[in-house]
């Protein structure tokens, strides 16, 4: 008896080092993953398996934790949007051509329950569309239509004077 408990003990103390390791995260067409936590509206930490950030493509919204900046009118609103639709929530990154920015985080289009978020966040006023950066040419008139939506109805950053 005792030398089988002993043998479950060794078995278990060895566990991390058979168990095989989590394949690397795919950075090819659309994977689901969890979303740890959202850093400001356009950024997030994920964990696939280890700790990535992603910033979402084609959405600038306005400044909430950038170092030596004041946070910038609907920025919290933004970051509130973000993490309502995505903390703590599978959801389903999809990339483009550009895998990284300068920065080494994740470019993706974000995707929960058949919405996109980068689109959303755009509808709502709470970011400009990036439209000078390399990805589809479908997306960007997709980015420029909810643009131009929140635009025309004065929501979110279009409601402030514009200069």
């Amino acid at each position: 008896m005792l030398g089988a408990a002993v043998a479950a003990l060794a078995v278990w103390a060895l566990r991390p080092y058979w168990q095989p390791a989590e394949a690397p995260l795919s950075t090819e067409g659309r994977t689901e993953v969890v979303v740890e936590r959202v850093v400001d509206g356009d950024t997030f930490i994920i964990r696939s398996p280890q700790k990535e950030r992603v910033r979402l493509i084609g959405v600038d919204t306005p400044e909430t934790v950038k170092p030596d900046h004041p946070v910038e009118p609907f920025g919290p609103e933004a970051g509130a949007l973000t993490r309502q639709w995505i903390e703590g929530r599978s959801v389903v990154l999809e990339f483009d051509h550009e895998k990284r920015d300068k920065y080494g985080r994740l470019l993706a289009y974000v995707w929960v329950d058949g919405k996109m978020l980068n689109e959303e966040l755009l509808r709502q006023g709470l970011g400009r569309a990036l439209l000078q950066y390399h990805f589809s040419a479908e997306r960007k008139e997709v980015f420029r239509r909810a643009e131009a939506e929140a635009r025309a109805a004065r929501r979110g950053i279009w409601s402030l004077p514009q200069p």
